[in-house]
């Protein structure tokens, strides 16, 4: 889907998983970041890593590596931004940013493919995904020509709540089955790194 550009969001502190990369624990014995480049990259075209500090940890994974865009660790929504103002610049080709955090292994292989049907056929502004009766706001599909708005909206309003920006939008919710495991499971502590591996090997029987 050449139309869409992919970002993966790996900007925050990892506060509640002791610091560092949450993408770089490793599940099964590969990087969390791994699995999630082989589920998406076949979904999108151009892709880049939204990370902060030094972007030489990410070498090894051959992708732009784009700090945010506003400063202050300002969360996912700052990661959008990002990437909407990248694609304006390296991708122009690309009408709209796929989004997927880097702490969920087991995304959904029609992420966005369903996202994009649901804002072209649904006449939606964005999308974002949804499981088990729960919205996952970091896991969307923003326009591109939203930037100039999005940044407004961040530096003149202070806005940092993905939910409170898109309300302003007609935004399509897409759900997606749980079954075998929810696929926006995301490992946010150490100790989900434990149940992560269990889901692993029920995906592999």
């Amino acid at each position: 889907m050449t139309k869409v550009a992919g970002l993966l969001l790996a900007g925050g502190l990892a506060r509640r998983m002791g610091g560092g990369d949450k993408g770089m624990r490793e599940l099964g014995g590969v990087p969390i970041l791994t699995r999630i480049i082989d589920r998406v990259r076949p979904q999108v075209g151009p892709l880049a890593l939204n990370a902060n500090g030094d972007p030489a940890r990410f070498a090894d994974f051959g992708l732009p590596v784009l700090p945010d865009a506003v400063d202050g660790f300002a969360g996912p929504l700052a990661g959008v931004l990002t990437g909407l103002e990248w694609a304006a610049k390296e991708a122009p080709d690309c009408d709209y940013v796929a989004t997927f955090p880097t702490d969920a292994p087991f995304l959904p292989l029609d992420l966005v493919e369903n996202l994009l049907s649901a804002v072209e056929q649904g006449g939606a502004d964005m999308a974002c995904a949804a499981s088990s009766g729960r919205d996952h706001p970091v896991v969307g599909l923003w326009p591109v020509d939203a930037a100039e708005e999005l940044r407004h909206a961040m530096v003149e309003e202070d806005i940092r709540k993905v939910d409170k920006w898109t309300a302003r939008y007609d935004l399509a919710v897409v759900h997606f089955s749980t079954h075998p495991v929810d696929p926006f499971f995301n490992a946010n502590r150490p100790e989900d790194l434990a149940e992560a591996e269990a889901l692993l090997a029920k995906l592999d029987d």
